[in-house]
């Protein structure tokens, strides 16, 4: 029974091997002149190309300018009040491009991060004084193992201000993004 189930096998193996092997290569044949046979693309557009292209030609009649100013009627541009004057002692404002704004949420993320461990190890360090204080019988001892406590619970409150105000930073760059119309991946 073995031996025959051994035969079975192998015929089976020999014959379906050569007629997987020509039809794999048919399919890589019909492949190869189906791309021949396509037009290669023209052109491959990037952010870049699109940043290139002048704005859209329909304008609003008379709009106005998002700082309020109104708008000249022929170009439909917003008419300057004053040209604005370069400090040459501040430095250029950086590209708000993809790398920034990864960069900024991306520094605002470690910041909680690293202040809700360090905010972790102090209430570990005040559960341990605490403890601490309630094991002493010497007054002096009590006194100095108090005052640590206090510091410690000084610095976590400072830490979870921190938290707070990094946390609301964030909430506050994703709005910022959001209306200067950056991807939302931009922001992961």
């Amino acid at each position: 029974m073995k031996l025959f189930s051994a035969v079975l096998a192998g015929a089976l193996l020999t014959v379906s091997v050569p007629a997987y092997a020509q039809s794999l290569g048919d399919l890589a044949k019909r492949e190869q002149e189906r791309r021949k046979a396509q037009p290669p693309a023209v052109k491959t557009y990037t952010n870049d190309d699109l940043k290139q292209l002048p704005p859209p030609s329909g304008t609003p009649a008379t709009p106005a300018d998002p700082a309020g100013k109104p708008a000249d009627a022929k170009t439909g541009t917003a008419k300057p009040a004053e040209p604005e004057k370069v400090d040459a002692t501040k430095p250029a404002e950086p590209a708000k491009d993809e790398a920034y704004w990864r960069g900024r949420i991306t520094s605002a993320r470690e910041d909680i991060r690293r202040n809700e461990a360090f905010k972790e190890a102090l209430q570990t360090r005040i559960n341990a004084l605490t403890a601490d204080f309630s094991a002493r019988d010497d007054p002096y001892q009590r006194a100095k193992v108090a005052d640590d406590r206090q510091k410690a619970l000084a610095e976590l409150a400072r830490v979870s201000s921190d938290i707070e105000k990094t946390t609301k930073l964030i909430a506050d760059i994703e709005d910022e993004a959001r209306r200067a119309g950056v991807p939302p991946g931009w922001l992961r």
